[in-house]
């Protein structure tokens, strides 16, 4: 699949938490894409940003979360942008994407779910019904994006299930608590007992957490190379 340049017009947008705003970018024209592939926006006089795109293909319009950078230029003019306000495009690109066979346990923190959920929501419009567990970790609650929607899927769709985790958890939160990578073990292994057949892991954020959870995964519990895929953003 080529990368393009294209001039992309933002159609909405809305907080989904204090310091992440999405966009809605439409082409108009159809936009071909492997879900949990990313994009370049190109701001004029400013360096280009990557952010992965959260939708699934689906058409000519696309999602991304912009998460508020302090001192950021790029990000505090994307989330001062108005409707209507017309962005440089390249894209699509990055290999990380979801394999065709077997469950998978999707691991993401912060902005890090933006292409899981496009792996997700892709995945369920073409028919999957092998186990998709989601394992979203942030520090607060007010943190979790996308939680109306993803609680949703997982009521839904019976082969979905979404598990939060806080890292700095109010007394009153009844879920979760501690990073992603002291949960994964866990997961992985109930999801193994499914007899679906090996899960495949699917992990996005920074740099530290990608790298813990690939040593849980690899080192602590041998989990073969080619089921472990991950993507960092720093």
């Amino acid at each position: 699949m080529s990368v393009e340049n294209f001039k992309a017009k933002i159609v909405s947008a809305r907080m989904l938490a204090s310091n992440v705003r999405e966009l809605v970018l439409d082409r108009g024209a159809p936009f071909p894409f492997e879900a949990g592939q990313w994009v370049n926006l190109h701001v004029p006089n400013m360096e280009k940003r990557a952010y992965s795109i959260a939708s699934a293909p689906n058409g000519t319009s696309f999602d991304l979360a912009v998460t508020l950078v302090e001192g950021g230029p790029v990000s505090t003019y994307l989330h001062s942008a108005n409707i209507g306000t017309d962005i440089d495009v390249s894209g699509p690109q990055g290999f990380f994407s979801r394999e065709k066979t077997g469950p998978g346990l999707y691991v993401g923190t912060g902005t890090g779910v933006a292409p899981l959920r496009s792996m997700m929501k892709d995945a369920l419009a073409k028919g999957e019904t092998r186990a998709m567990w989601l394992l979203f970790g942030v520090r607060t609650e007010g943190d979790i994006l996308y939680r109306d929607e993803l609680d949703a899927l997982a009521k839904a769709y019976a082969n979905v299930r979404v598990f939060y985790t806080l890292s700095r958890a109010a007394d009153s939160w009844g879920g979760m608590r501690n990073y992603v990578q002291t949960h994964v073990e866990k997961l992985y292994r109930q999801m193994e007992a499914l007899g679906e057949g090996a899960p495949h892991a699917y992990i996005c954020g920074l740099h530290r957490m990608v790298g813990s959870v690939r040593d849980v995964l690899r080192k602590q519990m041998s989990v073969p190379r080619e089921q472990v895929h991950s993507e960092r953003y720093d």
